[in-house]
């Protein structure tokens, strides 16, 4: 994995044709920012990236079933149908 800060990056294009992960720092502060995955992992990350957002969005909605269940139905409305 390359480190670099975001004036390297911007100021070379060779960042962008490698193969490897690069870890970008805030170069004054000296912390992590973030990374810039290449093209070359495009696919793997994209299915990676895919299910994490998957189980956010099953928790999410665990959350919520969870909520509805709690609430009760009172006299004069309608029930959601959910159990």
């Amino acid at each position: 994995m390359i480190e670099a800060t975001l004036a390297n990056m911007r100021n070379s294009s060779d960042f962008f044709r490698t193969d490897s992960i690069i870890k970008i720092l805030d170069g004054r502060k000296k912390e992590e920012i973030g990374f810039f995955v290449p093209q070359i992992f495009k696919d793997k990350f994209q299915k990676f990236v895919d299910s994490i957002e998957k189980k956010r969005r099953l928790a999410l909605l665990n959350r919520v079933s969870k909520a509805q269940k709690k609430d009760p139905i009172e006299d004069g409305s309608s029930d959601d149908g959910v159990r």
